[in-house]
């Protein structure tokens, strides 16, 4: 296959498919690539697939959850390699534990809303950056339990995305109110806990969340205040940054941005925040301390 078959069926699952979050399009398009483009061997399907997610990777979009999506789908999958001599039924095999990998990353949205309702209480008051689908599904599903909060957005520049996530908690009947991101100090310490997403968790249980999440967790810890992360364990990534340069330059920038090589003047995308400032994880996997996100990527990769 080439290059551009495998970034247009990516592309496409994401204009499709509008809520999708990028793990789990790169997920589908790894299934289709499987399904339809037929090889004769382990070996040619490997490289098709590796084809695939460096495709994936240079089409404008958070590569974070590329990279922990894949890696972990790709892991899972290819244990059939030792289960049959048969190529036909390991691929066949490969295709059904993608589906049930793919099945399983769906329903994790779900688990990680209801984990989330014990910390949601009438009356309290959430500060959120930027737009979080799992955020949105978790105080979404509080709102339909009746229960009263508030709701701070961060307009989170450059995309203005807490804009959009506004507009969804509106129409979702939750009293919400749109701030500048420099006004974070000073709401601080009006709010009861913060609650953010992540494009990616450290083997630390630090996050690499849109750019601004440091610089609120920072002024939480300042305030005293709860930082909740919501996300999915598919987001596990076994990289251990100590600070902001450590990040890859391929999850700060756009690849647009990469191949013209200065990016002396660019702003990043996305930011490292340390496992200190994190109160708790809510994952699929259960409600996690920052310090137990190595355990779980141990047995994750077992």
């Amino acid at each position: 296959m080439k290059k551009e078959e495998a970034q247009d069926i990516f592309l496409k699952i994401l204009k499709e498919e509008e809520d999708v979050s990028t793990a789990v399009a790169a997920i589908k398009t790894l299934l289709t690539v499987i399904e339809n483009y037929k090889v004769a061997t382990v070996r040619e399907l490997d490289l098709n697939l590796q084809l695939a997610v460096d495709a994936m990777k240079q089409c404008d979009q958070p590569v974070t959850g590329i990279s922990s999506g894949c890696e972990l789908f790709m892991r899972f999958i290819t244990f059939a390699k030792l289960d049959v001599e048969s190529f036909e039924q390991c691929e066949q095999i490969m295709l059904k534990r993608g589906r049930i990998f793919l099945d399983t990353l769906l329903a994790a949205r779900g688990k990680i809303a209801k984990l989330a309702q014990q910390f949601i209480f009438d009356g309290c008051k959430i500060l959120i950056h930027s737009r979080s689908r799992v955020v949105l599904q978790a105080l979404t599903e509080a709102a339909k339990l009746n229960k009263r909060f508030q709701v701070f957005v961060t307009m989170s520049s450059p995309d203005n995305s807490g804009v959009r996530m506004h507009k969804e908690l509106e129409e979702a009947g939750i009293d919400s109110t749109i701030i500048l991101d420099s006004a974070v100090g000073y709401i601080m310490e009006q709010v009861d806990f913060v609650m953010v997403g992540a494009e990616g968790v450290t083997e630390s249980g630090g996050i690499i969340n849109k750019i601004g999440t440091f610089s609120i967790a920072m002024s939480a810890s300042e305030h005293k205040k709860i930082v909740c992360v919501m996300t999915e364990s598919v987001k596990f990534l076994r990289i251990y940054p100590l600070n902001q340069l450590d990040l890859p330059n391929e999850f700060k920038y756009p690849s647009s941005v990469l191949k013209s090589g200065d990016l002396s003047k660019q702003h990043p995308l996305v930011d490292y925040t340390p496992p200190a400032y994190i109160t708790l994880l809510f994952t699929d996997l259960g409600v996690l301390t920052p310090s137990a996100v190595s355990d779980e990527l141990i047995k994750l990769y077992l």
